[in-house]
């Protein structure tokens, strides 16, 4: 994993969660900005996937690889579902939808580095 990229993840899991919670707060359903704040932030995430995948299967060995593939996997899964269901019916509640996506895809993030580290 590539230490500035993790800090970028954070950062902007971060930012859309306050997003998120500032607009519920706003008595606002999610539109365009939330959209383009999750595709910045999905697009951090599939760079780290990819990265993190090719280092994997290239050679990487880690205690437990399976668990950090599947970690993987729904780091990248869960903020377009989570935006899927957020504007399926847009309510005030969306924004808390996606808040609650972004801080768990920031935990997959850290249990990701967790991962990693303990087979460097």
């Amino acid at each position: 994993m590539i230490g500035a990229l993790e800090i970028v993840a954070y950062v902007a899991a971060a930012a859309v969660a306050v997003y998120g919670i500032v607009t519920t707060l706003r008595n606002r359903p999610p539109d365009r900005t939330h959209r383009l704040a999750v595709g910045a932030f999905e697009a951090v995430l599939v760079v780290q996937a990819v990265i993190a995948a090719v280092r994997v299967l290239g050679g990487v060995t880690l205690p437990e690889q399976s668990t950090f593939l599947i970690y993987l996997l729904v780091s990248v899964c869960v903020m377009p579902i989570a935006l899927q269901f957020a504007t399926a019916e847009p309510t005030r509640w969306g924004g808390t939808v996606i808040a609650v996506a972004a801080i768990g895809t920031g935990v997959a993030v850290w249990r990701l580095h967790g991962l990693w580290v303990a087979g460097a």
